[in-house]
């Protein structure tokens, strides 16, 4: 059994968009979709950008766990 793990990045923003008042001076937002597989799945790396944490920061961080893909 193997763990396919992939990080949603704009897929995620771009879905469930986030207002914070008063607006942050930086915000960091992480998602994660995994899912079990009996077979290899060849994903394409992904790349992320360093988050510096400046001023009043938001960092938000989640995920889902598929259990019946």
């Amino acid at each position: 059994m193997h763990s396919v793990t992939t990080f949603q990045a704009d897929a995620y923003t771009d879905a469930a968009k986030l207002n914070v008042t008063p607006a942050p001076d930086s915000m960091l937002r992480v998602y994660m979709y995994a899912y079990a597989s009996d077979e290899y799945v060849d994903i394409a790396p992904q790349s992320f950008e360093s988050f510096v944490r400046d001023g009043f920061a938001v960092v938000e961080w989640g995920g889902t766990v598929e259990k019946n893909k």
